[in-house]
């Protein structure tokens, strides 16, 4: 008699314990992104909320930078956080009255900066744990996103017939996209710099007792 599972039991057995750990991580990545992007858009409407152009434009669009942020953190999970964000921002807030546009905002508001993660990840090789991603890189890819959401965006107005001050607006959400990625990455940037040298200065602390 045999007490050891054979080979293909220990497999599927380890497969049956791994795969539930998966789906909980998936799903708390798409559940985090959801949220901190839902708490920079209210962080967004309270600090800025004299900077709206027209409704859904603003000079200083915060959100913009966790859009792209938390695609290049988590692929394809963090771009469904985005969705479903977009879509809870759109549906219920932005454009109540129009599901259409709601619809298809939100769809092209985790398209844009998901595009440009492939785009970083195929053309410029950009490694899943960003490694290799440098400043000048960097600086790139959120040129290319503030173009890209923009430029999609004011597209699916021109085709659906809203084409007033379609140039204002676009220079407007450029605008508001630059500077509001900016601000979260540099902040985040000036976040870590400042732990580290605070845990750099509390080990030598240490050392010297």
């Amino acid at each position: 008699m045999q007490f050891l599972p054979q080979p293909r039991l220990r497999a599927t057995a380890f497969r049956l314990l791994v795969y539930p750990m998966h789906i909980r991580h998936r799903l708390a990545v798409v559940c985090g992104t959801t949220l901190v992007f839902l708490l920079t858009l209210v962080a967004n409407e309270w600090i800025f909320r004299h900077s709206e152009f027209v409704r859904g434009v603003n000079w200083i669009y915060l959100p913009a930078g966790i859009r792209l942020l938390c695609t290049l953190l988590f692929g394809g999970l963090g771009a469904i956080g985005i969705l479903i964000a977009s879509w809870i921002s759109c549906f219920f807030y932005y454009f109540p009255n129009d599901p259409v546009r709601a619809a298809f905002g939100g769809i092209i508001s985790a398209l844009a900066p998901y595009l440009v993660y492939l785009f970083a990840t195929r053309k410029l090789g950009l490694s899943t744990s960003l490694a290799n991603l440098t400043a000048g890189r960097l600086l790139v890819l959120v040129l290319l996103y503030s173009l890209a959401g923009p430029g999609m965006q004011q597209t699916w107005s021109a085709l659906s017939g809203d084409t007033v001050n379609i140039g204002q607006r676009f220079i407007v959400m450029f605008i508001g996209d630059l500077s509001g990625t900016l601000i979260i990455i540099y902040t985040l940037k000036l976040g870590l710099w400042f732990v580290t040298r605070l845990h750099a200065s509390m080990h030598r602390a240490s050392r010297s007792r």
